[in-house]
């Protein structure tokens, strides 16, 4: 983690250059807490929080109702996600859309569909690896098509089976992580202060892969790859946190790990705003407060998971007769074919 630089902020705040100031001369002070707490918090822990986040810091009491978060100011409650009659077109046919849809921070989504009704490529387009056919897409208050997108990706985190293949496996599981504040690969030439070290180690320490730290990625299971990914993806400490299909292929003591930790994480405070994609209801964590049902890719349901997701929905989205259990914040579906 780094000072705070005015490239990021808006200029337009009359207390930010003062504000500014002040958070940096906070810099230092937060330093060793930080490194007590990431060196020190259990494996099933959720995500480093107290002093470590400027946010929750005393310290910071009297700035203004604005929250120092990842480095940015946010306000509460803001838009994250802003999709106006998007369409996504390949070969001359619509994959994904028409569709409209909006996500704000704090809320915890899930996106649910059969195979092929378009989840992937909703997500691809949510983390700026493509671009819409038509219509108006709005990530993190920058426009598609007018924005770099190499400077709004690292905003985001992202993981994906897809993109396993694309990291070394040569590389050192720790170096998978750490090099993901740069937005690299694979280790280079570039240098890591302490703080990028902590948290790189206090993030496998969250997704119980600490101890692989050492081992080349290339030797790790499905499973282990899919926890050091997610680490990586959170690396950069992103406003929006992406899943594509997190407990896939995994066994069932693998799966419920792995969601129970997604879960403790993204209940935290601090956590970013959520978006898992999965056709799978039962791989859907704890916590999850709104849902997404796409049907031959356009919304068939959308909005709090306690009122859309039902047999009747679910009977609809996957054209079979469906019915629905839950269990302690669980889902669950039986069918009689």
């Amino acid at each position: 983690m780094r000072r705070i630089t005015t490239k990021t902020h808006s200029k337009n705040d009359p207390t930010f250059n003062q504000d500014l100031l002040r958070i940096n001369d906070l810099h230092d002070k937060l330093i060793e807490s930080c490194e007590k707490e990431f060196f020190h918090r259990g494996a099933g822990s959720p995500r480093y929080h107290g002093d470590c986040t400027m946010r929750q810091s005393s310290h910071l009491s009297s700035l203004p109702r604005k929250e120092v978060f990842r480095g940015i100011f946010r306000i509460v409650n803001r838009t994250l996600l802003r999709l106006d009659d998007v369409e996504v077109q390949r070969s001359g046919s619509t994959i994904l859309g028409p569709l409209s849809w909006e996500v704000t921070d704090g809320q915890r989504w899930v996106v649910l569909g059969a195979n092929g009704a378009g989840k992937t490529t909703l997500l691809q387009l949510l983390a700026a690896q493509i671009h819409p056919s038509r219509g108006v897409v709005e990530i993190l208050g920058e426009r598609m098509g007018a924005t770099d997108v190499f400077e709004l990706r690292p905003r985001i985190g992202f993981s994906s089976s897809a993109m396993i293949d694309q990291l070394p496996a040569d590389e050192k599981v720790i170096d998978i992580v750490l090099t993901a504040a740069y937005g690299f690969a694979g280790r280079w030439l570039e240098s890591y202060d302490l703080w990028d070290e902590s948290r790189a180690k206090a993030l496998l320490t969250i997704f119980g892969v600490r101890e692989l730290g050492d081992r080349s990625f290339g030797t790790l299971s499905e499973g282990e790859k899919k926890r050091v990914q997610i680490s990586r993806s959170l690396m950069a400490d992103p406003e929006l946190l992406l899943l594509d299909e997190p407990a896939a292929g995994l066994d069932l003591g693998g799966r419920e790990d792995i969601l129970t930790r997604i879960s403790q994480y993204t209940r935290e405070e601090n956590a970013p705003a959520t978006i898992i994609v999965t056709h799978h209801l039962e791989e859907i964590p704890t916590g999850t407060t709104h849902i997404l049902m796409l049907k031959a890719g356009k919304i068939a349901f959308s909005g709090e998971i306690a009122e859309v997701l039902t047999a009747e929905s679910l009977s609809q989205v996957f054209g079979i007769h469906v019915e629905l259990q839950i269990q302690n914040g669980r889902y669950f579906a039986t069918t009689n074919l």
